[in-house]
């Protein structure tokens, strides 16, 4: 085994990945579980209506759809309109602490942050069952605090992992701790399904129970195993301290002079936040709405449908990783950067948006064709991965955790609109409704794939030489060096961490 599994920093990056699952898991459990939440007729604007078309499809399905499905289930008369805004609070508490998130996990630390961010939304995870019998407006409210606790969670993670990872190691752990964001969608919708079926507290009420019970657990293991930095840990050893303190360089205090008036104006920002905001708002239509759709249009019962929905989440996961190696393989045969990047993120949009289309000419009796089409779609925008989201380091290195606080607050916004246009757009639950929902996902990729296509740059800004206002207690080893030159060597991590390091002495440190 080698040695650096059994590393501090390592065991660090498996509890990150546990945090990051849980995060997700109480973000999307609501998507599966107000599907056994609601009854069936509430969100039809005539019950005739409803009961005619569930008549059909159940003829058409094979009787897939039990005939006691239409007014039996659930136990709340939410219509469409109010849950798309239960769906949809969420994101509203969410935009608010995206970029002060990032002062408070670098004033507090990122073990205090991480550690109370999901203690609260673990807490209201589990009285969102007792409160919802209560009033709906309860819901909602919980969902807003459980979006502003999330909000603080990213810019901790990078934190944690700026202060942990060396800078040979970065990528590897810091998208090793993020893959458990795709793990939490897979395995919540998978089980989800499952607990709604036969779950206890009339089955959606477990959903809540478990996910956030066990998420306590994580909550005490992060207090007691986790240390802010290598230098305060009590369970890290010598060696391996002395290295991570050495390749990464001991700071005593760090204020970038952020140049908010260029980046504003800049050319390259505005094309990346279009193509991250194109992007979700596929993505955000499709985590809230997609078990819905899955029960309307397709018919699926709840366990299938559950497990069904998880499957394009396993596709997106398995095509950002190999997308990442086909990228740099392209750029090591002298394929442009600029080229790479337009090229992937294109080939993202436009067959994303294709298949969804597509999905929408899907009836029921050939839902199976359906579920191909969407897992193929969320596939494609794991190739973002390779795209705009890297993007942010190759125009502005030295602020990329800014810039992406920048696009990834405005692209919060689609969370907040994009299940209430779902609702807004299916008020009978038909394909013919559903077929515009995909259409405006359809154009906001073809959106996406026009503007980052053809205006994105990598060039790095002449604004990200602005003057840096750092201190730090590395030794110069090299006093006659020409002002011109760098004085240290920046390597900036997928996501936004930017880590400053000594430009000789570190190279030649041996690894631990």
């Amino acid at each position: 085994m080698p040695c650096w599994i059994c590393t501090e920093r390592w065991r660090l990056a498996c509890l990150l990945f546990i945090g990051s699952f849980f995060v997700c898991a109480l973000r999307v459990n609501i998507s599966v579980a107000i599907v056994c939440m609601v009854k069936s007729g509430t969100s039809t604007t005539s019950s005739n209506i409803s009961s005619s078309v569930a008549a059909t499809n159940v003829s058409i399905c094979g009787g897939s759809l039990p005939s006691s499905d239409s007014n039996t289930e659930g136990e709340f008369d939410w219509d469409k309109s109010i849950q798309s805004i239960i769906l949809s609070s969420f994101f509203y508490g969410y935009l608010v602490l995206e970029i002060p998130g990032g002062w408070l996990a670098g004033r507090f630390g990122g073990k205090k942050v991480l550690g109370t961010s999901l203690t609260v939304v673990a807490l209201a995870t589990v009285l969102l069952p007792v409160l919802a019998r209560q009033d709906y407006r309860y819901v909602i409210a919980l969902r807003m605090i459980m979006g502003l606790a999330s909000g603080t969670v990213l810019p901790a993670v990078h934190t944690m992992c700026g202060r942990w990872a060396p800078p040979g190691e970065r990528s590897r752990i810091t998208s090793f701790s993020y893959s458990g964001y795709m793990f939490g969608s897979i395995t919540t919708f998978i089980f989800s399904g499952y607990l709604c079926a036969d779950g206890f507290d009339n089955g959606w009420g477990s959903i809540f129970y478990l996910t956030g019970g066990t998420c306590f657990l994580w909550v005490a293991a992060w207090f007691w195993l986790v240390a802010d930095t290598p230098e305060s840990s009590r369970r890290i050893s010598e060696a391996e301290r002395c290295y991570i303190v050495s390749s990464i360089g001991q700071k005593q205090e760090t204020n970038f002079k952020v140049p908010w008036r260029a980046m504003a104006t800049s050319k390259a920002l505005w094309v990346c936040l279009t193509a991250h905001f194109c992007t979700n708002w596929m993505h955000y239509t499709l985590l809230t709405s997609l078990p819905t759709f899955m029960k309307e249009v397709l018919h699926y019962d709840i366990k299938q449908n559950g497990l069904l929905s998880s499957i394009p989440y396993m596709a997106m996961f398995v095509i950002s990783i190999i997308g990442g190696h086909v990228a740099d393989f392209l750029q090591a045969r002298c394929i442009s950067t600029r080229l790479t990047r337009r090229l992937f993120q294109a080939v993202s949009f436009l067959g994303a948006g294709a298949c969804l289309v597509g999905v929408g000419f899907v009836d029921c009796e050939h839902r199976s064709l359906a579920v191909v089409l969407l897992t193929i779609a969320v596939g494609f925008e794991g190739l973002s991965y390779s795209g705009y989201i890297v993007n942010h380091i190759d125009f502005g290195p030295r602020f990329a955790g800014v810039l992406f606080g920048i696009t990834n607050t405005v692209s919060t916004v689609p969370g907040v609109v994009a299940p209430e246009v779902a609702g807004l757009l299916t008020p009978n639950r038909t394909q013919e409704e559903w077929r515009n929902v995909f259409y405006v996902c359809g154009s906001f990729t073809l959106l996406g794939a026009i503007v980052f296509g053809g205006f994105a740059q990598t060039d790095t800004e002449p604004w990200n030489s602005v003057p840096m206002e750092t201190e730090y207690s590395v030794a110069k080893t090299e006093p006659e060096m020409d002002s011109n030159e760098a004085e240290t060597e920046m390597d900036v991590l997928d996501g936004g961490i930017v880590g400053l390091l000594p430009s000789r002495e570190t190279k030649a440190t041996p690894e631990i």
